[in-house]
């Protein structure tokens, strides 16, 4: 392990690792819960789409760890799986084979795209400045999610969003907020104190809070309301399922499929994938100290080939895109900095197929907190920012800004280099902007028009 991985040259041992490798896996766990819940709205069994999304984290999560040595772990990406579901299948009524068609295409395209270094190209052409941008906004972005998922932050009619009323709903948002706070605390107080495993711990005791929380009645199951029962069951996964998703890609029936509308979807797979993958990359990456004096990502060509090689094989297993998932950054959190973390994580999702229903008990008021307090991590990049150069400064506060409020990190990256073009170029400082930079503008401002 030594020798393949590098532990020492990373300052990092096996302990670390495996902490790593499995607070990865722990604040991604609620992926086995809504992923399978999202594509069957488009019409596929629950049961087999679990086994797609497992398998598919394995295979890419595997890739990242033997290919680039990163402790980046992947999944069928949040949003991506959305679009699949609600716009492609329900909203243009398209078979859920033909979008699996569009992923395994994007896939493919994706593959060409890192052999020849076009994505590479991309994430060196963005500016250092804006890479601090993408960093501290996806620390900005997963806290929000982890405020939303321990209900501590809700919608509300007059201001879109406040803080939950503790006493209105006690025994369901109340008590998840109130214990996901008390989570919060935890991480922070063992972290200060220099424990490793502080994230995970944190994790763990919320949950372990949470089932006491229950036991005595402060917390009340409310199924009807998405409040589940917080012990774990035992159930048995059937495997028979997989045959309704496997090489069903290959089975699309393109008749009455306009090809020009099924060109869109690709793109629009193509797009945010793309960028969510590298804004994950960036943010990640310099999180975890890996950038290098020009501010690129050494192995970067073998991690974005794994990202695309888990996007093809998802598609065949019958999951949405697979991607890099930003949760990474927990593991790194952690301590990970190797691919031996994400064997760890990739192992895992390999045995969440046979424990489906204990890993998918891990409430989302357990994961939270990790969620929030690696968001504080993240977003402390963002004091590498000249902001006595506003031309630098002020794109990488509109990324920032925009991918909480957004809720995409690849709307945020296009908010950051368009401003960033167009700042510049405006300012007299078009010779510091990068031909790439100008070629990613303009297709910024393409998608915006016509997808």
């Amino acid at each position: 392990m030594e020798r393949f991985f590098k532990l020492k040259e990373n300052n990092t041992d096996v302990r670390t690792e495996v902490i790593g490798g499995i607070t990865t896996f722990m604040t991604m766990a609620y992926i086995l819960a809504v992923n399978p819940s999202m594509l069957s709205v488009a019409g596929i069994d629950p049961t087999a789409a679990l086994i797609a999304t497992c398998l598919a984290s394995f295979v890419g999560t595997m890739c990242m760890a033997l290919m680039a040595n990163y402790p980046f772990a992947l999944a069928p990406g949040m949003g991506l799986n959305a679009y699949f579901a609600y716009t492609v299948c329900i909203g243009m009524g398209y078979d859920w084979r033909v979008a699996l068609a569009a992923v395994a295409a994007e896939g493919v395209v994706f593959i060409v795209l890192s052999l020849t270094n076009v994505r590479e190209a991309i994430f060196n052409a963005i500016p250092r400045t804006l890479k601090k941008g993408v960093t501290a906004g996806i620390g900005l972005f997963i806290a929000f999610i982890g405020l939303q998922g321990a209900d501590i932050v809700v919608n509300s009619d007059s201001t879109l969003l406040t803080y939950v009323n503790f006493r209105a709903n006690f025994h369901t948002e109340g008590i998840c907020a109130i214990l996901a706070l008390i989570g919060l605390f935890i991480i922070i107080v063992l972290h200060i104190k220099g424990v490793k495993a502080a994230i995970l711990i944190g994790i763990i005791a919320t949950w372990v809070l949470g089932m006491l929380a229950q036991a005595i009645g402060l917390y009340q199951v409310t199924p009807d309301a998405g409040f589940y029962s917080l012990y774990p069951s035992f159930g048995i996964t059937d495997f028979s399922k997989f045959g309704e998703t496997f090489g069903q890609v290959f089975k699309a029936d393109f008749s009455g499929v306009s090809i020009t509308n099924f060109i869109v979807v690709l793109f629009a797979f193509l797009f945010v994938d793309i960028f969510d993958t590298i804004g994950t990359l960036v943010g990640v990456a310099t999180k975890a100290d890996m950038l290098d004096k020009d501010g690129k990502l050494p192995r970067i060509k073998p991690a974005l080939l794994a990202d695309a090689i888990a996007t093809l094989v998802g598609a065949i297993f019958g999951t949405s895109t697979t991607t890099t998932f930003v949760e990474s950054s927990a593991g790194v959190g952690a301590g990970a900095r190797t691919g031996l973390s994400s064997v760890v994580t990739g192992l895992l999702f390999l045995l969440a197929i046979f424990f489906a229903p204990i890993f998918t008990a891990v409430p989302g008021f357990a994961t939270a907190p990790a969620l929030i307090f690696v968001g504080f991590l993240m977003v402390t990049a963002i004091v590498d920012v000249d902001f006595n150069d506003l031309s630098e400064a002020i794109p990488a506060y509109l990324c920032l800004l925009a991918m909480p409020l957004m809720y995409s990190i690849s709307e945020g990256i296009a908010i950051g280099v368009i401003s960033y073009v167009v700042i510049n170029v405006c300012c007299g400082k078009a010779k510091k902007i990068t031909p790439l930079m100008y070629i990613l503008t303009l297709l910024f401002i393409a998608k915006y028009v016509f997808l």
